[in-house]
């Protein structure tokens, strides 16, 4: 646990100040560079940019989500209406800047993201990634697991997509095949992977048959739509935590429908709403004992009015919101 009176009162003079003012870090957290500098802080949690796109299959651009989302995204505050909670009352947060991205080079970019989560997780903060697009998942829950230990961390993972193909064109790392690696890996058990939001047209039945195989629980938007976001969410919850005691939540941003995302690689029409999402995220933070989280798949080049932007800045609020109740409630792990 953090602590507080290393919260100067210029930081909080930051947090107050109109969002189009001060630095350009994400929800103008404290800006931290240097892996000593989170053991002076103790921040509950560290968000890291991972503005890599290298692997994208369509429309490239999500390498500057990160720069987007701390730049573009409208903060008007952080009291939580719905939750009753000043969400910087009890949970301290830096921005761990980004890692390194070689373009072109996926193990150079893959190690330094891995090398920066780790730097977090190691040190019990909980790493918030900032992506890139779907790939930067492969090494963001790799180190978590490294450090929580392969197997025991359940993933929740809101797509359209499975992102589970043995290869793309040959890629092993491309956007669409992150899962496949770290469930192939031992870093997160088949059964514990749990993917919610799938539509579309991919993948191929052969590929969803190798999810049947590994144990994957998997919930389609034709399931949601007949069901109801609660009634899954608790299903999903329960699969992820069947096992394991910790989540990582990864967020690829085109499982909302596109009119309300529509500055991503991977449009698919019928996603979610904001409106649905956002409470899911919320109660999953409240529910379980999250150690880690990406939002990925933001391109900003494609984006209107920066509507992708802020409702994936709205989604990590949302988690953050989340693990405040559980800190302010004495329930964080």
């Amino acid at each position: 646990m953090s602590d507080r009176s290393l919260i100067p009162d210029g930081m909080r003079a930051q947090l107050a100040a109109e969002a189009y003012q001060g630095i350009t870090t994400f929800g103008r957290f404290p800006l931290v560079t240097e892996a000593e500098q989170l053991d002076a802080w103790r921040p509950d949690v560290a968000v890291v940019g991972a503005p890599w796109d290298g692997s994208t299959t369509n429309r490239p651009g999500a390498r500057f989500g990160p720069r987007a989302l701390r730049a573009n995204s409208y903060i008007p505050g952080a009291y939580h209406l719905d939750l009753g909670i000043e969400i910087f009352d009890h949970l301290a947060a830096v921005d761990f800047s980004d890692a390194l991205c070689a373009h072109g080079m996926w193990e150079r970019s893959r190690q330094a993201i891995h090398e920066r989560v780790l730097a977090v997780a190691s040190r019990g903060i909980i790493p918030v990634v900032l992506g890139g697009d779907h790939s930067i998942t492969w090494p963001s829950v790799t180190a978590v697991a490294d450090v929580i230990g392969h197997g025991r961390v359940g993933v929740i993972h809101f797509d359209a997509h499975a992102d589970t193909a043995p290869d793309i064109d040959g890629n092993l790392a491309s956007h669409g095949t992150p899962m496949r690696r770290l469930i192939e890996s031992g870093a997160v058990a088949g059964h514990n992977f749990v993917q919610v939001g799938l539509r579309g047209y991919w993948p191929p039945p052969e590929v969803l048959a190798w999810g049947r195989e590994q144990g994957m629980r998997t919930h389609f938007m034709q399931e949601i739509w007949e069901r109801g976001t609660r009634a899954v969410l608790n299903q999903v919850i329960a699969e992820a935590l069947d096992g394991p005691d910790a989540v990582y939540l990864s967020i690829d941003i085109d499982v909302l429908d596109p009119s309300f995302a529509p500055g991503t690689g991977t449009p698919e029409p019928g996603g979610l709403a904001p409106v649905d999402l956002l409470r899911m995220v919320r109660q999953i933070a409240l529910d379980t004992n999250l150690v880690g989280m990406d939002v990925v798949e933001v391109a900003p080049p494609y984006d209107t009015a920066d509507i992708t932007v802020n409702n994936a800045h709205r989604l990590i609020w949302e988690a953050l919101a989340g693990m405040a109740v559980r800190r302010r409630d004495g329930r964080a792990e």
